[in-house]
């Protein structure tokens, strides 16, 4: 190991930990510390952090409060060091941690918020791929279909919420009136996608929901149709399998057809 990576990992040790062994390794003077010095940059690194979280959760941060998301910052940051290159990724682990933390456990409704706004974050980010055409399903020969097998766009995500997230995230990053929160007996399914530079989401059947899942996993067309008529009846199951993939094409869900 270098000197310099040496150096480099007792102040990240210091920063993380308060491994003190970088401290021998700093200048201090008599108007400034080594503690002083280094306690500059632990303050700004929590703080760097604390921003971070303030950015990629902006609605949770408008919901609790100045003061109040300081405080789970502050917390969060304590147990959780930053294990990507890039900031904009740091706070992944924050739904996890309001779910099981005792101090937030009591209020669900700000995990599940945490976890809507990261799956945004999530399909944002995604790569980019081009979409499927209808025209390009026209040209599959009947006989394929069966077995037909489809890709997904990267930005691809599903989630099922209990509380009526979407909307007070929506209320709160407009500067609306919040809903009063509301929780269902049953998890909602949410789809979320993005095309172009706009992530879209929408509400979805519990069929819909149930096929898209199996879709996504691999299942072949002619299961999928299967898995239809045991939810909705032989009778109106390729209707609906035509709808479903129809609708998922518009959308730009789907990118190659295997």
């Amino acid at each position: 190991m270098s000197t310099l990576e040496a150096l480099q990992r007792q102040f990240q040790a210091h920063l993380l930990r308060g491994d003190p062994a970088i401290e021998a390794r700093v200048s201090g003077s008599e108007r400034v510390p080594v503690d002083t010095r280094l306690g500059i940059y632990r303050g700004a690194y929590v703080s760097r952090l604390a921003e971070a979280l303030a950015a990629n959760y902006p609605a949770l941060a408008l919901l609790l409060g100045e003061d109040e998301f300081g405080a789970l910052a502050q917390e969060y940051v304590r147990g959780h060091d930053s294990p990507f290159f890039s900031i904009r990724y740091y706070g992944d682990q924050l739904p996890q941690f309001l779910a099981t933390h005792e101090e937030y456990v009591g209020a669900p409704i700000l995990a599940e918020l945490a976890r809507w706004e990261w799956t945004m974050t999530l399909v944002f980010d995604a790569a980019d791929a081009p979409a499927l055409t209808h025209e390009h399903l026209q040209h599959i020969a009947p006989e394929r279909w069966a077995q037909l097998r489809f890709d997904w766009h990267p930005s691809v995500q599903r989630l099922g919420l209990h509380w009526n997230v979407p909307q007070t995230w929506q209320a709160l990053l407009a500067g609306a009136p919040r809903p009063a929160a509301s929780v269902a007996e049953s998890a909602t399914p949410w789809l979320l996608w993005r095309q172009g530079l706009t992530s879209y989401y929408r509400s979805v059947a519990a069929a819909e929901a149930e096929v898209l899942d199996a879709a996504r996993s691999g299942w072949p067309f002619g299961e999928l149709c299967t898995r239809l008529c045991e939810a909705v009846g032989e009778a109106e199951a390729a209707r609906q399998a035509a709808s479903l993939l129809r609708t998922w094409v518009e959308a730009g869900l789907i990118t190659a057809t295997v």
